[in-house]
């Protein structure tokens, strides 16, 4: 498992490079009351990163970082409810806290997260139900949570591949 924090590292960079937007990493507070006093929901910041399918990379060449993304909004204002569903109005709730926790309205918030330590040690513990487990030794990366590893592509080759896509998405000509 040789190679798993440079090859973060490396994505890092090329994305850094390619002048792709990251976007943000946030600590999702949800409301809660302390005595009489309402504290409204709100994210704290934690960093950037950028979105390379089911992880999520840090921005830091220097310190590596590797996340299992969470979930994700887009910081907006909350409108008065609207009998909307109950789901909808969550995900209302949620955008509005990124925009209370200080986030420009329209910036993609991901929240939720779960750190992927990079020491080889833990990663035979990885649970089962993250989209990360280790064969033969690799640390390899399966299109959802659940699914088979034996045909997984390793770390390397996935961020190798997101990376391309997202610093040089392909085009339509027509």
């Amino acid at each position: 498992m040789t190679g798993v924090t440079e090859a973060v590292r490396e994505a890092a960079v090329k994305l850094r490079d390619a002048g792709v937007p990251p976007e943000a990493l946030a600590l999702f507070i949800p409301e809660r009351r302390k005595l009489l006093i309402r504290r409204k929901a709100t994210m704290q910041p934690l960093g950037e990163v950028w979105r390379l399918g089911t992880l999520l990379v840090g921005t830091d060449p220097s310190a590596p970082a590797l996340f299992v993304a969470g979930r994700a909004t887009r910081s907006a204002v909350r409108p008065y409810p609207g009998n909307q569903s109950v789901s909808r109005e969550e995900r209302r709730d949620i955008a509005a806290a990124s925009l209370h926790g200080g986030y420009p309205e329209g910036t993609a918030v991901n929240f939720d997260a779960l750190p992927v330590p990079l020491d080889e040690p833990s990663f035979t513990g990885l649970a089962p139900d993250l989209p990360l487990g280790v064969v033969g030794g690799e640390l390899r990366v399966r299109w959802r949570a659940g699914a088979p590893l034996d045909g997984a592509q390793t770390l390397a080759a996935y961020l190798a591949e997101r990376v391309e896509l997202l610093a040089h998405p392909p085009t339509q000509d027509m």
